[in-house]
């Protein structure tokens, strides 16, 4: 098995000699299954061997191999002569350290330990996750977006909600305004309503003081749809060819975004299940958990078709658009996409108001204004909950504008020669 991938009998004894020996075979037989290339799984061989030969030269055994000997072990890595003279070259060991110990601690040689998970919260902030699960129907995106900032207002008093009160509310979004976008503080805001109405229900702050948080000025509808023009859409379009596999995958994203004004949320929770090829649609779970059928266009459906003669090869896993290398599961989230489409703006030499993929979305609608559809039908593929939503984007129909502006008598009698 080891034989596959080296040939070298120095390298080999390398890997059997270390405290890790007993469970390279294994390791090997799970980076295989979760699809990774021979030179990956070298990579990560490589690191095993390093990680098993620096734990034999410190007396260690597999099961020692805590918290404080992995960052022991990465504190070495600069200075390393544990093989050769140190080339500098190991950004991507804590990545191969993750799924080592990740697989001895599914085997019970390591203690499992807390994840990055909600299992993982303060137990404060985890209460306050199932009491909304079960009680509001809050999503689980939502929760996560919570997370940071309840966290961070928990640090302010250590933990100790009794210590909340006016004061540090208000110097806590001050601080987070200074390093957020309006709407982002604004949200933070809506975060901390509903946990200081939470601990109230508890009993364990008054009432009021939901009060304390002061509201943002972030008028809706008060800035101007950003988008851009069709020429560039189809540009950023034809950046990707459905040639290869990752040309394909973004392909079709980028075409659901532009072309059927798809949030990137919508895009990475897509499932299989979701398309109904003999009557053409997709079924789309958005916002609120509002489900909506949208029309399945050729183009995307070519588009959708190219990516999954790649895709079926990638696993079994129900989602539509995954990881285009291994471990090869699903996006993890829409912010996945949005880093995709800025990097195609970048590489296409496209300047952007903003670089995110809503930027799509809104140049979808705005095209379809244009073309001279409806705002009630632009609503309809967006899944507005309200045409005041919409109505944004009357303000970008320049023709139509221009049909009910009026001159301003004192520039229509400017001498324009002058």
């Amino acid at each position: 098995m080891l034989a596959d991938y080296y040939s070298s009998p120095l390298t080999l004894e390398r890997l059997r000699c270390g405290i890790l020996a007993p469970f390279v075979d294994g390791f090997v037989d799970q980076l295989e299954a979760k699809g990774y290339t021979p030179t990956s799984v070298r990579a990560y061989l490589s690191t095993a061997a390093h990680l098993g030969f620096w734990g034999a030269n410190q007396e260690l055994q597999a099961g020692d191999l805590d918290e404080t000997m992995i960052r022991a072990f990465l504190d070495h890595l600069p200075s390393c002569t544990c093989f050769r003279r140190n080339t500098g070259k190991y950004e991507a060991v804590p990545g191969h350290l993750g799924f080592l110990l990740g697989r001895l601690r599914e085997q019970g040689i390591l203690e499992r330990r807390a994840t990055d998970g909600p299992a993982s919260e303060p137990g404060l902030l985890h209460d306050f996750r199932q009491w909304m699960l079960k009680h509001r129907g809050v999503t689980e995106a939502t929760l996560n977006s919570y997370r940071p900032v309840l966290a961070g207002l928990l640090d302010t008093v250590e933990g100790d909600v009794g210590r909340l009160g006016p004061a540090n509310i208000r110097a806590f979004v001050m601080q987070w305004g200074r390093r957020h976008t309006r709407s982002s503080t604004a949200g933070a805001t809506g975060a901390m309503r509903m946990f200081l109405r939470y601990l109230a229900i508890e009993g364990r702050v008054h009432p009021g003081l939901v009060c304390a948080v002061p509201s943002m000025a972030n008028w809706a509808l008060s800035s101007l749809p950003r988008y851009l023009p069709a020429a560039d859409i189809e540009k950023i379009v034809g950046h990707w060819e459905p040639t290869s596999e990752l040309g394909a995958r973004n392909r079709a994203i980028l075409l659901l975004l532009a072309r059927l004004g798809l949030r990137a949320g919508d895009v990475v929770s897509m499932k299989l299940n979701d398309i109904d090829w003999t009557q053409a649609t997709i079924r789309v779970c958005g916002k609120g958990r509002c489900e909506a059928l949208l029309p399945l266009t050729q183009e995307v459906g070519d588009a959708l078709i190219a990516h999954l003669a790649y895709r079926r090869h990638r696993g079994n896993d129900i989602h539509v658009f995954v990881r285009a290398r291994a471990p090869f599961r699903p996006l993890s989230a829409h912010g996945t996409v949005s880093v995709m489409v800025a990097r195609t703006l970048a590489r296409a030499g496209i300047h952007s108001p903003v670089r995110g993929a809503h930027v799509l979305r809104h140049s979808a609608a705005t095209q379809m204004l244009r073309e001279g559809a409806s705002l009630q039908s632009i609503g309809s593929v967006l899944r507005h909950r309200s045409i005041d939503t919409t109505e944004q984007y009357a303000k970008v129909d320049v023709k139509t504008l221009q049909l009910v502006a009026q001159p301003w008598p004192e520039v229509a009698n400017v001498d324009r020669s002058r």
